[in-house]
């Protein structure tokens, strides 16, 4: 195994500042009292007013604070401290109450010391997370007798496609070893990272959900969607926010969403 951890650190805390500068994040918006949450994952997880949350993986913290101006009580945790420490900046510029911890989503019950009402994390976690089975039993962990996990991710049959027009396969699905990547820049655009390689790690739609049940979780429902936050096909188009294949052209999974029950 290669030392993940490390370079994904440097990879994340570089990726901050620029981050923080992009329309993709909008924290100027944000700020003026926007949301970061979608309207699937609104409907899906329902009323958080008084409820206790985690956020695992919590980046800058955007989305977290979104479910705490709907009144949740959250708890945002990131191994990368550079985000953590803008979460904290922004939520006191904000007002909003959040705690926000520094560690590795597998060192959560530790290091948060509690438990909680709701899990919530993806859209775009489970890539940097090699074992997957361990992270299902933290979240079990965390969670309270009756209280459940929140998942939204993008969809691992995209990553089979090829990254022009996705109509091709041109990579493997069951492909689980270490991915290596070099890009100068991250996803957002803008300038060049001072430190451009991260290891990620593919995990299918089989591998989220065993994990889960694994865990003793009781999955609700899985949901696939035919959008996803970004043009990651040359034919999408943008409509509401999403993005889509156009219309009459045969649509494919992009996104996935699921709840799971602690006992």
């Amino acid at each position: 195994m290669v030392d993940y951890l490390r370079i994904n650190l440097a990879n994340w805390n570089a990726r901050v500042p620029v981050h923080l500068d992009s329309d993709f994040y909008d924290v100027a918006g944000f700020k003026a009292g926007g949301s970061a949450l979608r309207e699937f994952e609104l409907a899906e997880v329902g009323d958080v007013a008084g409820r206790s949350l985690a956020h695992l993986q919590c980046h800058l913290g955007l989305d977290t604070l979104s479910w705490a101006r709907l009144g949740a009580e959250v708890t945002g945790l990131d191994f990368s401290d550079a985000a953590i420490e803008q979460a904290r900046s922004i939520a006191a510029e904000c007002g909003v109450p959040a705690r926000f911890v520094t560690a590795d989503v597998y060192d959560a019950p530790r290091a948060l010391g509690e438990t909680y009402d709701i899990v919530y994390t993806g859209i775009g976690a489970l890539v940097w997370l090699p074992d997957l089975t361990r992270w299902a039993e933290t979240v079990a962990a965390l969670l309270k007798p009756g209280g459940f996990l929140y998942l939204a991710e993008f969809h691992p049959f995209t990553n089979v496609l090829d990254d022009d027009t996705g109509t091709r396969v041109t990579h493997d699905y069951f492909d689980r070893k270490p991915q290596i990547w070099d890009y100068p820049s991250s996803y957002t655009g803008g300038q060049s990272l001072e430190h451009q390689t991260s290891v990620q790690f593919e995990h299918g739609l089989g591998d989220v959900v065993s994990a889960v049940a694994a865990a003793g979780l009781r999955l609700e429902f899985l949901h696939e969607h035919d959008h996803t936050l970004f043009r990651r096909f040359t034919d999408l188009v943008e409509a509401g926010g999403c993005y889509r294949r156009p219309e009459g052209v045969p649509r494919v999974p992009l996104m996935y969403s699921l709840r799971a029950w602690a006992k």
